[in-house]
């Protein structure tokens, strides 16, 4: 039987972040990874502090090896459910019929991003439509961007996106502008389109080159802001019971800590917003969190044997694999 002190569902900065720390710990760790990550399309990855401009899979190749270093194991595979085990345990099932057994559960699954039903728009995801100005606004700075409105909040977005532009034109379907919103755009030099988009355009050198609108009016534009709606992947999650806030995201403590006892969850699962150096701080907080659950369990384990006549010995959850 494959039994591990902690399983993280996820591999990807939180995942390994976590991973990382627990192993370090001497716990048996096993990391469940799809092979999915969310910022697979992007080139480079921006504002991680030491890794700036790093590719993403390059980033994940590196930690994957920093975790084995030190005695954690990695599996490629898709978790089909979750059955609860006694009190905090669990068992994973695999889509290929594995059976793992663990003491503690991380979930790290993140999100996925559902962008607007325009033709082209999804084909230029993370090449020449984004969605993080933080992330990807230096590089394509001084150019002529768009934001693609129409939804709450995607105002002040395009307000934000300005920053990186002295050339950006907001897309909203007509009526929807409030007058201070329109004003607060026209103080600020941003142009408005107002109308139905009908596609992005893409010249033969598979580059951006504008937004067409229904009237067949092409607007240039070499790079479009696009605020995604956030949707996370709770499935997992939903299946054990866990309570989750009005829009979906999981209800966790300040360690990411779910309702569900023995379920801890990190990264953009929890939080929408997260960039990739922020989900690798949460995998690390949640670690450290779980390691001194387990180190309850050790001391509580430990007086009940010594009640019981028997010699210390190494705690059971103590991975005691030579490190590196």
């Amino acid at each position: 039987m494959n039994r591990y002190d902690v399983v993280v569902i996820g591999g990807g900065a939180a995942g390994l972040s976590a991973a990382l720390v627990l192993s370090r710990a001497r716990r048996k760790v096993l990391v469940v990874d799809a092979g999915q990550p969310r910022n697979a399309p992007a080139a480079h990855m921006h504002g991680y502090l030491s890794r700036d401009g790093m590719p993403p899979a390059d980033l994940l190749a590196t930690g994957r090896d920093e975790v084995t270093g030190y005695g954690g194991e990695i599996v490629a595979g898709t978790v089909a459910d979750l059955v609860p085990d006694g009190r905090t345990g669990f068992w994973i099932l695999l889509e290929d019929g594995q059976r793992i057994s663990t003491l503690r559960l991380l979930v790290t699954t993140g999100l996925r991003d559902e962008l607007p039903d325009i033709p082209g728009l999804s084909g230029r995801w993370a090449r020449d439509v984004l969605h993080c100005p933080y992330c990807h606004g230096h590089e394509v700075r001084d150019q002529q961007l768009g934001v693609i409105g129409g939804t709450p909040g995607s105002v002040r977005y395009a307000q934000i996106v300005r920053q990186w532009t002295h050339d950006l034109v907001y897309f909203t379907p007509p009526g929807i502008l409030t007058a201070v919103e329109r004003t607060e755009l026209l103080a600020r030099a941003v142009g408005v389109v107002e109308g139905t988009i009908d596609q992005v355009v893409i010249d033969e050198a598979d580059h951006l080159r504008g937004v067409q609108m229904s009237d067949g009016c092409v607007i240039p534009r070499d790079a479009l802001f696009v605020p995604p709606r956030f949707v996370p992947n709770n499935l997992l999650l939903l299946g054990l019971g866990a309570t989750i806030d009005p829009n979906g995201w999981v209800d966790v403590d300040a360690t990411g800590r779910t309702s569900v006892p023995g379920v801890w969850a990190a990264g953009n699962i929890v939080d929408p917003r997260a960039q990739v150096i922020t989900a690798a701080g949460a995998g690390s907080a949640a670690a450290i969190a779980m390691n001194a659950d387990l180190v309850e369990d050790d001391v509580r384990n430990a007086v009940r044997d010594l009640n019981h006549g028997f010699p210390p010995t190494t705690p059971a959850t103590t991975n005691t694999k030579e490190t590196r």
